[in-house]
């Protein structure tokens, strides 16, 4: 056993303390650190008129701060995780954190909008490093039968700030200047750096003679099936969540409603799928993205009344809550010591989806109209269902367990001499 693993395991058995055992508050720790990257991401579509007015520009244009958040993602995931995977996971996640809160500032404080949108998509390049350290650094603190419970915990960061961040963003701008929301951000991130210190273990970045080329991690066994799952199940909660308002818009339900439904749902889902990950992974995927199917079909009836509408609501925010953590834990299951290298590629993917759902979705909606965005979407998850049916060494059936990795300690050598 290399230095590394000692320390890796010995930190593990510190920091669960038993078998049973989450270290919540490191992992809660962790979860606010994902909801900081997305609340950053979207509070400005609550604050679209404020900072039109106050800028002097357009709210297309003040939409662009969003825009521009998710391109600094995309564009710096992988490169940054490459720089730092042999630094400490705490100093990673410390100066990414810290990054967000200082770009918030200048966000504050910037006299013009270049600068705005510059600080803008620097900040979406310290969230990538967030995403890209968030999922090995969880389960270095967890032993392998409850790595996924414990991704859960960390995950539910993300649809709280999802559900919250754009309502929040409109009652903030209510009380204070859009320029004190973005202040109030940064103090809270430099509090969660200090919680950060406080209460989460640090754990190794990876050993030196372990830097593999990116490519060869790509093509280990598995990881370029969950990237594709990933890709089709993303793209087709985007393509209706992005055009959610023509697709309610048919029915009785009113927009506000319906999200507020996703919302409280997709936590509830992230919840449950929590409960089964680390017993059966390939069966409560197929179950989650089999049901968003069901659910997205359901679309292609526009009269349906409101009972009816909730319920399909629900159905998408339950199956698709748990998604992010579903496919991240498949994905470091598969790339095993190369976890935070994959997981770069997996941002990438993510977030490039995410833009696709806009852009992709815009176009079948001009040519199809609401049933289009609806068909295709339920076509996705057809295609992410057989994906994982027929792939069973990517999401392999049963209990996950310390073997499930086929890039263990034993096989170390054969990926990454």
């Amino acid at each position: 056993m290399s230095h590394q693993e000692a320390g890796l395991s010995m930190m593990r058995r510190s920091s669960a303390g038993s078998h049973d055992h989450l270290p919540w508050a490191a992992l809660l720790a962790l979860s606010a650190s994902g909801f900081l990257a997305i609340f950053t991401e979207t509070i400005p579509a609550g604050l679209l008129p404020e900072l039109a007015s106050g800028l002097g520009i357009s709210e297309s244009a003040a939409g662009q701060m969003v825009t521009t958040y998710a391109m600094g993602s995309v564009v710096a995931a992988i490169p940054l995780v490459a720089i730092t995977r042999t630094v400490s996971r705490r100093k990673v996640l410390l100066m990414a954190v810290g990054a967000l809160g200082a770009f918030n500032l200048v966000t504050a404080v910037a006299p013009w909008f270049p600068a705005i949108l510059a600080a803008r998509f620097a900040a979406g390049t310290a969230a990538a490093l967030v995403w890209g350290v968030l999922t090995g650094y969880t389960r270095g603190l967890v032993p392998a039968n409850l790595q996924g419970r414990a991704l859960a915990v960390t995950g539910l960061g993300q649809p709280i700030a999802l559900a919250g961040g754009v309502p929040l963003g409109s009652f903030a701008a209510s009380v204070m200047a859009w320029q004190w929301v973005f202040v109030t951000i940064s103090i809270i991130a430099a509090g969660l750096v200090a919680w950060i210190v406080a209460v989460v273990p640090d754990v190794p970045g990876t050993a030196l003679r372990r830097r593999t080329p990116l490519m060869q991690v790509v093509r280990l066994p598995g990881v370029r099936v969950v990237l594709g799952v990933t890709a089709c199940w993303i793209l087709a909660h985007n393509m209706l969540y992005t055009y959610a308002a023509p697709l309610l818009g048919q029915t009785e339900l009113r927009l506000d409603v319906g999200l507020a439904v996703f919302g409280v749902t997709s936590m509830a889902g992230i919840s449950l799928v929590g409960v089964v990950i680390d017993r059966a992974l390939r069966l409560t995927t197929l179950t989650c993205i089999a049901t968003m199917g069901v659910a997205t079909a359901g679309w292609l009836a526009p009269q349906s009344g409101v009972a009816i509408t909730v319920v399909l609501v629900t159905a998408w925010g339950l199956s698709f809550g748990g998604a992010p953590v579903l496919l991240q834990t498949a994905l470091a299951d598969r790339a095993g010591v190369h976890t935070d290298a994959a997981q770069s590629v997996f941002v990438t993917v993510f977030n490039l989806a995410v833009a696709g759902g806009g852009f992709v979705g815009g176009l079948i909606l001009s040519a199809a109209g609401p049933v289009g965005i609806a068909t295709s979407s339920a076509g996705l998850c057809v295609v992410a269902v057989m994906a994982v049916s027929i792939a069973r060494w990517a999401f392999p059936p049963g209990r996950r367990h310390d073997g499930d990795s086929p890039v263990g300690t034993a096989e170390c050598s054969a990926h990454c001499d």
